[in-house]
């Protein structure tokens, strides 16, 4: 599958937003105010946003939210209905352009969208590449008992399993290993 550098950018981008929402109550929301959004908006270096507010907020956790659900659906079906209500609600033009040193791209929000929107049309765009090529089983979440992180599986064969194989994946397989050491030491 081919994925050009703009959907590249749109699926990291997606992905660290899904994973800006606490995993449970008594985690901090990595979105917890208008400066940590704009923080967001600034490292991931979406363009044309303007000034934000507590309504950007606000809207970017709501649609934070339904990409959740994209990487729960179960099937490509269900993720494609909730990606086709998504994008279009987001009211989605898609536009060629050329800016701040990028070559030629399609955004898909409309000119002064919302960032919620822009989220939504571009990132939704991204994650529909995936249910079209029959990959939406690569957006996935963290197989690891104590973590749920969204990720999107490039490797070749379909077969990344942990968020980060640094962290969850050696974690777990430290964890066996002293399992099978302690059982074979009796």
């Amino acid at each position: 599958m081919l994925i050009t550098h703009d959907t590249r950018c749109a699926l990291d981008t997606v992905v660290d937003l899904v994973n800006t929402a606490p995993e449970d109550e008594t985690a901090a929301d990595g979105l917890l105010d208008v400066a940590a959004l704009a923080d967001f908006v600034r490292s991931h270096e979406i363009s044309d946003v303007g000034v934000l507010s507590e309504f950007d907020l606000s809207a970017v956790r709501k649609v934070r939210s339904r990409f959740a659900g994209i990487f729960a659906a179960p099937d490509a079906r269900a993720a494609a209905g909730m990606i086709n209500d998504l994008v279009a609600a987001a009211g989605t033009t898609p536009r060629l352009t050329d800016h701040d040193g990028y070559d030629w791209h399609v955004h898909y929000f409309a000119p002064g969208a919302s960032v919620a929107d822009h989220l939504a049309a571009d990132c939704g765009m991204a994650l529909a590449f995936f249910v079209v090529a029959g990959e939406q089983e690569r957006l996935r979440r963290c197989e690891a008992p104590d973590c749920r992180r969204a990720f999107v599986d490039l490797s070749r064969n379909r077969s990344r399993r942990y968020c980060d194989s640094r962290t969850c994946g050696n974690r777990l397989h430290v964890a066996a290993y002293r399992a099978r050491r302690k059982e074979a030491a009796g």
